[in-house]
């Protein structure tokens, strides 16, 4: 894999720089900004006018260079929609501006959360180089919610003499109507800000932009000239490629110009102007910020309220900060610490020895956390769609089937976590038990509108990551708080009260109506659901037994025990799992004309999802669920039959996420004849969270070469030419599913957390005898090492109490010296690792060091 793209490897890139839940701006892959989608909704394919950064060199009153820092945009060059005078047949629009002298060399290099561009054209005097990011640092949520594009361009001076450059920032008021553009000053910086008087403070429309420098030097215009036709990009251009500095324009009148005309819309001039010596290398830094605190829920906003007004909230942020210019004069007072802690991670992420695909996958898909799929509720709370529309969200309500996949919050951002858990079972769960798997918005309207079937899987991943969430946080007490109705969700599954009889009986089968998600309903017995199922009895009585309910913890073991018998004995044919259909079975529909219950997995069907019970209790280190022979067995079947290595060759009567001679795991085959009339939808799409949880499964039962194939497969489709490496989509973009692509991580490097009891450990499948991997769990990150006999486990974040250490290198298993900070500490072995005497309490920049004999 590559990290570098160039060319036509440009094309499709959209790599968003925003905070989680604050919206998003798109950096192309050429250094155009677009996809702005800061305004409360998607927004894929958005200008926001003539918003572009340019570069000026002069000596003497002579223009050496004069560009816009983008390089070219890439074919077809035939105009896109159906807009009049500017769609297709009239070329590419203006606001891309590749009618202005631009850069021909430019590549782009991306490990998330940072992008680094470089413009250099070998003729030119000078080469700048682009660094984009927004604060991305785990375990600090606030800064990592900052609305915020904080770009820094670096101007190198190649020629032979000194160059005076000027570094241009111009920003469109989005307003569309009365809008102000205000020049400010500041301690931490100086710049403009863009506002409106047409709107109320609780008006969807209401909010702000800033364009902010801290360069000393500068000039500024408030507005570019208005004028018709072309008049405004034009007198732009004769005066920033003319000698000198700019020159302020002010009109005393807001923009008076219309709705649809975008073009014409307010534009503010930022320049920073600094001398830059031959040889040397003048830094200049923007900030670009937003402030809309209103959020509508206009998609789904209630009976009677569908044409408005509609449900509104305030987002998170804007608690934070009274508007754009409080969040740019905050990054810029801590761009050191945001910039320095962003890094980190993103070295010791991108640094690791895991195979580059793996670091691709994992880097990549933390992006979702920064597009517009997510928000922050007032309370903070983290809530999702499933993704996004080009201008809507996809499937609302933080959706416990698609969010079950996702291993990115709990790792990186647990509190985000635990607020997901907290606010479905506050909001969501029925006196009986059932909880509603789309959390609707606000969230107190749930129980009285939701009128659909509880989704199996879900309802049992939210009991596992309940677990999980405990398990990294170790915190006891607010496990307690969520105790009761996690133990009356898992107990709905047999409650009479159930419409759906999941497990009437009580004998650890799941054989009743099963709604999943694949969007419809299972009949009967089938390894995916009944193995949810048993994951979550065992996440159960694992937290029963630490809570002292060591009757609930028996029972459940006991109703697992019975199940997984049942599973082991009826629906393994061999090679691997399949569902077990009863057509007498009154409750179930079947189809009169096909003569079969349409849309299951089948009675020969070879499901990707059939152990997905055993993954999830993987991640969590629950231990087995299913048969380990069977599962490994059911794994290679899986790869061996739903793994196309030519996508072309098979037919796809569904959604085309892989095509011609693309490689891609499909959701179900059947091997063995038999395939129903009517499969389950999308039996034939290649689905990318599906395929990383498959894949990082393989990697747990020790399939390594087989997930890792997958993983390269998945991640060839998202080259930057044919998809975008920063957008991997199922129904919709930026897709919640892709975040299962964290558990990699966690497979490859054998990651063991139990923080309750203060274990810590690593087992790495892949460069054992060289390794190196980023870890983060509950209250601190950092890095694991092994190289020439010595383990090395550092804190770079935060803190982290350790009991024990867990691994099965040789340093672990016969230590002659043990360290923290060069200190002897007292130790013994134990559990396969070694404990200490005392726990041990790292901070950030200790380093505990295990050296063999």
């Amino acid at each position: 894999m590559k990290f570098t793209y160039t060319g036509v490897q440009t094309k499709e890139i959209s790599f968003p720089l925003g905070g989680i839940g604050s919206g998003c701006i798109g950096l192309a892959g050429n250094g155009r900004l677009i996809d702005w989608e800061i305004f409360n909704k998607p927004n894929k394919l958005s200008h926001n006018g003539f918003s572009f950064f340019a570069v000026k060199a002069e000596r003497d009153g002579e223009v050496k260079l004069a560009k816009v820092l983008q390089g070219d945009l890439q074919a077809p060059y035939t105009g896109e929609g159906k807009g009049k005078f500017e769609g297709y047949g009239y070329g590419p629009k203006r606001e891309n501006l590749t009618g202005l002298p631009h850069f021909r060399d430019v590549s782009f290099n991306g490990p998330f959360p940072i992008a680094e561009l470089v413009f250099d054209d070998a003729e030119d005097p000078i080469a700048v180089k682009l660094t984009a990011f927004n604060p991305f640092i785990p375990l600090n949520a606030d800064d990592s919610s900052l609305p915020a594009a904080i770009l820094t361009y670096e101007v190198t001076n190649r020629s032979d003499e000194p160059l005076d450059v000027s570094l241009v920032g111009n920003l469109t008021n989005p307003a569309r109507k009365e809008a102000v553009n205000t020049y400010f000053e500041r301690e931490e910086c100086r710049g403009f800000h863009l506002h409106s008087t047409a709107y109320g403070e609780d008006d969807p429309a209401f909010g702000d932009l800033t364009l902010a420098t801290d360069c000393p030097d500068i000039s500024y215009q408030s507005y570019w000239y208005r004028g018709g036709w072309f008049d405004n990009l034009t007198v732009f251009w004769k005066e920033f490629a003319s000698p000198g500095r700019f020159k302020e324009r002010m009109y005393e009148t807001a923009s008076a110009l219309g709705e649809d005309s975008r073009q014409w819309r307010d534009v503010c001039l930022l320049a920073a102007h600094r001398t830059v010596a031959q040889g040397e290398t003048a830094s200049f830094a923007f900030v670009i910020s937003w402030n809309y605190p209103n959020y509508a829920n206009d998609w789904n906003p209630g009976p009677g309220r569908e044409k408005g007004p509609f449900p509104t909230w305030q987002n998170y942020y804007a608690k934070l900060f009274g508007n754009s210019v409080e969040s740019a004069a905050y990054a810029f007072g801590n761009l050191a610490r945001l910039e320095r802690d962003t890094r980190k991670f993103r070295e010791m992420l991108a640094g690791s020895t895991l195979p580059a695909e793996v670091i691709d996958a994992v880097s990549a898909n933390l992006s979702i956390l920064k597009s517009p799929t997510v928000l922050r509720l007032p309370d903070g709370s983290l809530y999702g769609f499933e993704g996004v529309h080009t201008n809507e969200g996809s499937c609302e309500g933080s959706c416990t089937h698609v969010w079950g996949y996702e291993q990115v919050t709990p790792f990186l951002f647990p509190d985000l976590a635990r607020s997901m858990r907290d606010n479905h079972y506050r909001h969501a769960q029925f006196e009986n038990g059932k909880v509603a798997f789309r959390l609707m918005l606000p969230p107190e309207r749930t129980l009285a509108e939701n009128k659909f079937h509880a989704a199996a899987d879900g309802q049992m991943a939210d009991i596992v990551k309940t677990c999980r969430e405990w398990k990294i946080s170790g915190d006891e007490a607010w496990l307690r708080s969520v105790w009761p109705m996690v133990k009356k969700s898992l107990e709905y599954a047999s409650d009479p009260t159930n419409e759906d009889g999941w497990d009437r009986d009580k004998d650890g089968v799941m054989e009743g109506v099963q709604h999943h998600t694949l969007d419809v309903e299972a009949f009967g017995p089938n390894p995916f659901l009944s193995g949810m199922y048993h994951a979550a009895l065992r996440a159960a009585a694992t937290m029963a037994k630490a809570l002292g309910d060591g009757e609930a913890a028996a029972e459940y073991e006991a109703l697992l025990a019975r199940g997984r018998k049942w599973i082991d004995e009826n629906l393994f044919n061999g090679e691997y799992f399949v569902q077990k259909i009863d057509l007498q079975d009154a409750r179930f529909p079947v189809d009169p004309e096909l003569g079969e219950i349409k849309y299951q997995f089948g009675e020969t069907g070879c499901h990707i999802d059939q152990v997905l019970g055993q993954w999830h209790a993987r991640v969590v280190g629950l231990g087995d669920v299913f048969d380990p022979e069977k599962t490994r067995s059911a794994l290679r079947s899986v790869y061996k039959y739903n793994f196309m290595p030519v996508l072309r060759e098979y037919a796809n009567f569904c959604r085309i996420y892989g095509l011609n001679d693309e490689r891609g795991l499909l959701i179900a085959t059947y091997p063995r004849g038999g395939s129903p009339k009517v499969p389950v939808p999308y039996a034939q799409e290649c689905m990318n969270g599906f395929e990383y949880q498959a894949a990082c499964h393989m990697i747990y039962e020790g399939l390594v070469e087989e997930g890792l194939d997958v993983v390269r497969a998945i991640r060839h489709r998202y080259d930057g030419e044919r998809r975008n490496p920063w957008n991997e989509f199922e129904c919709g973009s930026n897709y919640v599913r892709s975040m299962a692509s964290y558990a990699l991580l966690l497979a490859l490097s054998g990651f063991v957390y139990d923080a309750p009891n203060g274990v810590i450990g690593f087992h790495p499948v892949v460069n054992r005898d060289s390794f190196r991997s980023f870890w983060s769990l509950g209250r601190g990150w950092g890095q694991f090492d092994h190289a020439d006999g010595v383990l090395g486990f550092s804190v770079a974040y935060g803190e982290i109490m350790v009991s024990e250490f867990r691994s099965d290198l040789p340093a672990a298993c016969g230590p002659a010296r043990v360290e923290v900070n060069g200190q002897p500490v007292e130790w013994e072995q134990a559990n396969g690792g070694i404990a200490f005497a005392e726990p041990l309490q790292l901070r950030a920049g200790d380093r505990l060091t295990i050296a063999a004999r």
